[in-house]
């Protein structure tokens, strides 16, 4: 009996198959060895992502295009904010101070400013601090009432709440006897619970946008790419940023279910300059519409003793701006580095100038949550800690209602405000804005919330976290591990 053709080229056909695999394996392998070797910036990852890839045939090419890939920073530049608009406010360049203006110990920070950014400090400003929605909202509302010309608002998120009522009903007004308003907020975070303000704005006629909507084509960067920047600016005068969102939870006063503290500010003088050309960037990203001299912008006045200078920080030509400043800082640090921040998950590199700046014999005082509003967060920022504490650095736990607050302040005369977190989030894929501030009675005002939150807060120690059980401990470095991507 003859032998069936198939049954004789089965073993060809096996190993014709196997040598396939095996190529294409090799291949995929190749170019994941070749791409990490030219892109990524540090040998542990390199070298894991590398024999990932040839140990896990397929899969660790996969998870390596899936995961490894910095979609975020080509992405980012590839957005091209920095180079959409190009606009008024050259005025603000005549309140200009050099870098040894400021107090000598600080002239190294005002120079990693102007060199990253390439823009001076600005004189003559004035800057106040706003404690929760019971502060802020009603000297915004004020500010948008008396509006003569023109009001931009940017934020991540604009609740449809007692807040956004409140909000909507002033920005109505303000249209109705004809100033220019424009709003503007991120995509993702216009999802947010409760939504609807965006449709409300526009049947009113209340032009308003949303930042970058996520493409399915770009999904895992579009997701990322978020506009986390709070921007306020009436009639180009007088400015608020802080961390605020439009929201009732920080509005304490209205009693909301899950209330939250935060910090707002304040900004008149030179600096609301940059501030309105911020948000006219990403306003002519997002709609191609360009906003020029009147009424957007005015005539720049001093209007108090602060050295300002604005920071916009995102995936874009800006990345790295935020981190720059704040390694900055520390390395200039002296006597007192004071951090509060809802969400802390900060690189390798952070963490070693903390403890560094804390072995130098600076008091580093590190204000978190005890409990925040996400606890995965909560539970990988606690592997961070140990080293932290042996350093010598404090940590301290602030009980309940969730602070939201952000600030950084060094040695009771410089001020980092606005609205980035101390997570990979906000200083690598975000879009965000932030005010260094150089001025003794400025900081001065802010230690007392400072102060007022450590005195509340419960002392973390090397001794409680020693006892976590072994199961915490497991669970808290497993979702560290993503801390990356939190």
């Amino acid at each position: 009996m003859d032998t069936p053709l198939f049954v004789v080229l089965l073993p060809w056909l096996q190993g014709f198959a196997l040598w396939l695999l095996s190529s294409v394996h090799i291949g995929l392998a190749l170019a994941v060895t070749l791409h990490a070797l030219m892109k990524k910036e540090e040998v542990h990852t390199a070298v894991a992502w590398i024999g990932l890839a040839w140990l896990a045939p397929f899969g660790g090419a996969f998870a390596y295009w899936l995961l490894g890939i910095n979609r975020i920073g080509r992405t980012g530049v590839a957005l091209g904010l920095r180079k959409a608009w190009q606009g008024d406010g050259d005025a603000a360049e005549a309140f200009a101070v050099p870098c040894d203006a400021v107090h000598a110990s600080l002239a190294g920070v005002a120079r990693v400013g102007l060199q990253i950014m390439g823009k001076p400090l600005l004189g003559g400003n004035s800057v106040q601090p706003l404690t929760d929605g019971d502060h802020a909202y009603p000297a915004m509302l004020a500010a948008i009432d008396a509006a003569q010309h023109s009001i931009t608002l940017q934020t991540y998120i604009f609740h449809n709440d007692g807040a956004g009522d409140a909000f909507v009903e002033a920005l109505t007004r303000a249209h109705a006897r004809g100033v220019q308003v424009r709003v503007l907020v991120d995509a993702v975070g216009a999802r947010y619970r409760p939504t609807g303000v965006l449709k409300r704005l526009r049947v009113l006629g209340i032009p308003c946008a949303v930042f970058l909507r996520p493409a399915i084509t770009r999904l895992l960067s579009h997701i990322n790419l978020r506009n986390h920047r709070k921007i306020l600016v009436v009639d180009g005068v007088v400015g608020f940023t802080g961390g605020m969102n439009v929201s009732a939870h920080h509005w304490l006063g209205l009693h909301p279910v899950a209330p939250a503290h935060c910090l707002h500010f304040e900004v008149r003088g030179p600096v609301v300059t940059d501030m309105q050309r911020t948000f006219a960037t990403d306003w002519a990203f997002t709609t191609r519409e360009r906003l020029h001299g009147t009424p957007w912008f005015a005539p720049p006045v001093s209007s108090g003793p602060v050295l300002a200078r604005g920071v916009a920080d995102g995936p874009d030509a800006d990345i790295g701006n935020m981190r720059q400043v704040i390694l900055g800082a520390l390395a200039a640090a002296r006597h007192t580095v004071c951090i509060v921040t809802p969400y802390f998950l900060p690189d390798e590199v952070v963490l070693s100038t903390l403890q560094t700046t804390a072995l130098r014999g600076v008091e580093v005082d590190i204000v978190l949550p005890a409990r925040s509003n996400l606890p995965l967060l909560d539970w990988a920022m606690r592997p961070q800690c140990d080293e932290l504490l042996a350093a010598g650095c404090r940590i301290h736990l602030s009980p309940a209602p969730f602070d939201h607050g952000k600030l950084f302040v060094v040695d009771r005369a410089w001020a980092l405000i606005g609205s980035t977190n101390w997570d990979a989030r906000s200083l690598r894929l975000n879009f965000e804005y932030n005010l260094e501030c150089y001025d003794e009675g400025l900081v001065c005002a802010l230690h007392p919330l400072i102060d007022a939150r450590i005195a509340q807060a419960a002392r973390l120690d090397a001794a409680t976290l020693a006892r976590q059980r072994l199961p915490v401990r497991l669970r808290n470095r497993l979702v560290w591990l993503l801390s990356p991507y939190l």
